[in-house]
C-alpha cells in the first residue's frame, strides 16, 4: 500500500511581519507568491489550518480565511476527507512579471578569478554518457560480477561495517592492510598498512599532496601534456605562475629539461607507469635521473599510478616508488579498474608525512565512508581483484585491437592516426595540424559520441589536436557506428584544406 503524502513544511511563513498587522492577508499573498515562484509545487499538500494557526500564532481563522480566498483564485483546491493542496492544474502557471523584473534586474556577479577557474573545471570535467568512446564504462565483461554484490551483503551484515560513528580518517583498517599487500605484490611498491590513507580517488589524492606538499613560494614540475585534473588543481588554487610544464618525449618526461627550467622546484608531478595521456612508460634511465634530483633538492616525486594494471605486452612496469620509498608519494585507485563510482583510491606516503596527510583529509571530509571498504578489503583479499582484472585486461586488449582496426578502416590517415602504445583504458586519436579538437569533441558528443580533446592537456606553447578514444564493454557495431560518426565530422572540420601524410612514428 502507498504511503500517504505528507504535507509540506513551510518555512517561508517565517516572512510575516507582526509590526505591519493583517496577518491573514500577509499569509495569502506569502501563499501565493510561494505557488508563483514554484516554491509550493502543483498537488503538494499544505499543512492543516489549525496546525498552521499553532505554530504562527495567530488565530484559525484567519488561516481559514486565507486558504478560502487562494481556492476561490484557483490556486488552492480542497476535497472532502483530505488536506487543503496546490491546485494540480497550476502546472504551466507564469511566475509573477513584478518578482521576474526584480530577478531579472539583479544580474549574479561576476565570479572572482579563482572561483571562476573552478567554474572552468567543472566545466572540463562534466562526465560523458555511458556511449563509445567514454574512459573505463564497466559493462558487460568490464563490469564486477556478483561476488562484489554477494560480499557487500555479508559484510554489511557484520557489525565493523554497519552503521556507526566517525571512523578513521585514514580508512578502515582491513582495506589498508590488503592494499599494502597488493601493491607489494602487483607494483613492487614498499610500505606497510600505516602508511596507507584512503582517499575518494586520485583526485583527491593529487588535492592532498598540493595542500601538504607545496608552499606560497615553490615551484612544480607538471609535464607537458599532463592530466587535466593537476594542472586543474594548480591553476584554480594559484600557483599557475609557478607550474613549470615539462616536456614529455617517447622516454617519458624530460629530466634535463625541467633541471634546466627549474632545479630548485619542490614537487614533480608525474605517471611514470603510463604517462597521461600519450601512454608511453618512464624510461628507467629517466627514472633513475629523477629519483637523483630529488634527492639532491629535497624535492618531492608525486606518482599517479594510472592505469599501470593494463600493459597487454610483457609485465606491467614497477613503481617509481619502489626506488624512492623515501621521497615518493604514491597514488592508486580502484575507480577506474573497477566502477568510477566507486569513489575509492588510496595514497601511500612516508611515514613521518602520515599525521598531515591524516589532518588535511580530515577537514575535506573527516574519513571516507566505510561500508565500501570493507566489501573491497574482501574483495582484494579473496583473490577477486586479481581474477577481475586479468578478465578486464583481456578484454580491453580485445577491444583496443578491434579499436585499432575500425580506426585505421574508416578514417583517413592523412586526418587522424594513433598514438602507438601497448596499455591502458585509452587510445590517442591525433588529428592534423588545423583540426580543432574541441570543436570535433563537442559536435561528437551532439552525435552521440563521447571523446575528449587532448590539446588542453598541453601548455599554450606546445598544443597539438588530438582526441581521447576510451575502452569499455562496448560492441564491434557501436565502436563501427561511432567511429564513422567520428570520421565524418573529422573530414567535414578538415573541409578542403589540403591533406597532410602521417607522420612515420607520430
Amino acid at each position: 500500500m502507498p504511503r500517504r503524502r505528507q504535507a509540506v513544511e513551510l518555512p517561508f511563513v517565517g516572512r510575516l511581519d507582526r509590526t505591519e498587522g493583517q496577518l491573514g492577508r500577509q499569509l495569502m499573498l506569502v501563499l501565493r507568491e510561494a505557488i508563483r515562484s514554484g516554491e509550493l509545487k502543483p498537488g503538494e499538500s499544505l499543512p492543516s489550518t489549525r496546525y498552521l494557526a499553532s505554530t504562527l500564532e495567530i488565530s484559525r481563522g484567519l488561516v481559514t480565511n486565507a486558504f478560502e480566498q487562494l481556492i476561490a483564485e484557483g490556486f488552492l483546491e480542497a476535497q472532502a476527507g483530505s488536506s487543503t493542496r496546490v491546485s494540480t492544474g497550476l502546472s504551466q502557471l507564469p511566475a509573477d512579471d513584478g518578482a521576474k523584473r526584480s530577478r531579472k534586474a539583479k544580474p549574479a556577479p561576476e565570479l572572482r578569478p579563482r572561483a571562476a577557474a573552478f567554474a572552468e573545471v567543472a566545466r572540463q570535467f562534466a562526465p560523458l554518457p555511458p556511449v563509445p568512446f567514454a574512459v573505463s564504462v564497466p559493462i558487460g565483461p568490464t563490469a564486477p560480477d556478483d561476488t562484489w554484490r554477494k560480499l557487500g551483503n555479508r559484510t554489511r551484515g557484520l557489525r565493523s561495517a554497519a552503521p556507526s560513528g566517525y571512523d578513521d580518517p585514514q580508512g578502515v583498517p582491513a582495506l589498508r592492510v590488503a592494499i599494502a599487500d597488493y601493491v607489494r605484490k602487483s607494483r613492487s611498491v614498499h610500505c606497510t598498512p600505516a602508511q596507507v590513507i584512503i582517499t575518494a580517488g586520485t583526485q583527491q589524492g593529487l588535492y592532498l599532496s598540493c595542500q601538504i606538499l607545496l608552499e606560497s613560494a615553490d615551484t612544480v614540475w607538471v609535464e607537458d601534456p599532463a592530466y587535466r585534473g593537476i594542472t586543474g588543481i594548480l591553476e584554480a588554487t594559484g600557483a599557475a605562475d609557478r607550474m613549470v610544464r615539462v616536456a614529455v618525449d617517447e622516454a617519458g618526461i624530460d629530466v634535463d629539461a625541467g633541471i634546466r627550467a627549474a632545479p630548485d622546484a619542490r614537487v614533480a608531478f608525474v605517471t611514470p607507469s603510463h604517462q597521461y595521456p600519450l601512454g608511453m612508460p618512464l624510461s628507467m634511465a629517466r627514472r633513475t635521473a629523477l629519483v637523483a634530483w630529488a634527492r639532491a633538492n629535497d624535492a618531492w616525486l608525486v606518482e599517479d599510478d594510472y592505469d599501470s594494471e593494463l600493459r597487454y605486452v610483457g609485465h606491467p612496469f614497477p613503481s617509481l616508488q619502489g626506488l624512492a620509498p623515501d621521497r615518493v608519494i604514491y597514488l592508486g585507485t580502484f575507480s577506474k579498474i573497477l566502477f568510477p563510482s566507486l569513489r575509492i583510491g588510496y595514497a601511500i606516503v612516508p611515514e613521518h608525512l602520515v599525521p598531515a596527510f591524516c589532518g588535511a583529509r580530515g577537514l575535506m571530509d573527516r574519513h571516507p565512508p566505510s561500508a565500501d571498504q570493507h566489501t573491497l578489503a574482501a574483495f582484494i583479499a579473496e583473490g577477486y581483484l586479481d581474477r577481475h582484472i586479468r578478465r578486464v585486461r583481456l578484454v580491453y586488449a580485445d577491444r583496443r585491437q578491434q579499436l585499432i582496426s575500425i580506426v585505421e578502416q574508416r578514417i583517413p590517415a592523412d586526418l587522424a592516426w594513433l598514438q602507438p602504445g601497448d596499455q591502458g583504458m585509452h587510445v590517442v586519436l591525433w588529428l592534423t595540424e588545423g583540426i580543432d579538437d574541441t570543436v570535433v569533441t563537442a559536435k561528437a558528443k551532439e552525435a552521440g559520441v563521447a571523446v575528449r580533446a587532448v590539446s588542453p592537456m598541453y601548455s599554450n606553447a606546445r598544443r597539438r589536436p588530438g582526441l581521447i578514444l576510451g575502452l569499455g564493454g562496448f560492441t564491434d557495431k557501436q565502436m563501427d557506428d561511432a567511429v564513422k560518426k567520428l570520421a565524418t565530422i573529422i573530414a567535414a572540420e578538415a573541409g578542403e584544406r589540403k591533406p597532410r601524410r602521417r607522420r612515420a612514428g607520430a
